[in-house]
């Protein structure tokens, strides 16, 4: 990318970064806590980038001015000192348009949250279940050297050692942008301590991370409720037949996940008390909605699930582990390690290093960086 260009696509969010700077010291918007969160992690992610930006500026100034010196100053001390700062700063040159080239790539909202994982045992039988648990233990290493917090929420055993399925939630700075990438079949080749007769054996696991869902609430507007009452009918007496005691609310409601609109019809005539009857519609609404939105969440997690672990057959695999050889390679990017025993003590960051440039990498690409 040519400077000018990185220097366009800085100027035009320094605006936005002034806009965010006085709009998170306005009382309204540190009262709505939603929306203050969100413009301070917008607040911060442009300082980065205006850090990176006022570093790149000098650099391109320090260029030019040692350019300068070289052509006009007859001074050789001088001229020696522009020649060290020129190749310094020409050096410097490319790493900034780096770092700026991925601070402007489009982070995934959900990199900042917390995670549930899940480990499965997959095809092998009782070695798959062994497997499991070194992938959890490696899991557990790694989150501790990061300072995190693990903390398991269901587990099955083995038979013989190891899970057949684990569940563990992770919290922490960034944890779902960080291990995201461990989503998918997982696949080790190894003599199994359950083997007799020293032959390999190959068998799976399948690991999922889901970002930690957000709290949600149904949000209604009452304002847009259209009330009618109207009399009950059947038996209950004079006061039932001849007083409109009976009330039926009508509601657009937007489907958050579809954007459609539907009217929600609800009608009560429980009571002889119309306020009573409103009150109960209302509550009706609430848990209609809610049991609608809920649903979907539950249905999309499932769905997130499956595919994130594919079917746990063996030849599903994103990641090897191979003890004979003693190396670990991820099939997605062809990185490989050759230090499996510390790759399973928890020395996982350079594999993820690997797979965070090469996402980025891509994610420029779309973004034309």
């Amino acid at each position: 990318m040519a400077e000018n260009n990185i220097l366009e696509k800085l100027d035009g969010l320094e605006s936005r970064y002034e806009e965010v700077s006085t709009l998170i010291t306005d009382p309204e918007v540190i009262a709505d806590q939603a929306r203050y969160v969100k413009l301070t992690k917008e607040y911060k992610d442009l300082g980065d980038i205006m850090d990176a930006r006022k570093r790149y500026v000098a650099c391109l100034e320090g260029i030019k001015e040692a350019k300068d010196i070289l052509v006009n100053e007859n001074d050789p001390d001088m001229k020696e000192m522009a020649r060290e700062e020129l190749a310094e700063n020409e050096e410097l040159q490319p790493k900034l348009e780096e770092e700026i080239k991925i601070l402007l790539v489009p982070k995934d909202p959900e990199d900042a949250k917390n995670v549930q994982m899940e480990i499965r045992a997959g095809a092998g039988g009782d070695e798959a279940a062994l497997f499991a648990g070194d992938l959890f233990n490696m899991y557990k290493k790694y989150c501790e050297s990061k300072g995190w917090s693990l903390s398991v929420t269901s587990e099955s055993d083995g038979a013989v050692g190891g899970f057949k399925e684990i569940d563990f939630a992770v919290s922490g700075t960034d944890v779902y942008g960080t291990l995201k990438y461990e989503s998918g079949v997982h696949r080790v080749q190894r003599v199994p301590a359950t083997e007799t007769q020293g032959r390999m054996h190959t068998s799976a696991a399948t690991v999922a991370v889901l970002p930690e869902a957000d709290k949600f609430e149904v949000h209604i507007n009452e304002g847009d409720i259209k009330w009618d009452t109207f009399r009950s009918s059947g038996a209950g007496g004079q006061n039932v037949n001849k007083v409109s005691s009976g009330v039926r609310l009508r509601y657009p409601w937007k489907n958050p996940y579809t954007n459609e609109v539907e009217e929600i019809l609800i009608e009560c005539t429980e009571t002889r008390d119309q306020p009573k009857n409103k009150e109960r519609a209302l509550s009706r609404l609430y848990t209609f909605i809610y049991d609608k939105e809920h649903t979907k969440y539950v249905n999309d997690i499932a769905s997130r699930r499956k595919s994130l672990v594919s079917t746990g057959d063996r030849s599903a695999k994103i990641r090897t582990y191979n003890f004979p050889q003693g190396r670990v390679t991820d099939h997605r990017i062809g990185y490989t390690t050759h230090d499996l025993q510390g790759f399973l003590n928890g020395n996982i960051q350079d594999m993820i290093d690997a797979l965070t440039v090469a996402e980025n990498a891509e994610k420029m690409k779309e973004s034309e960086l």
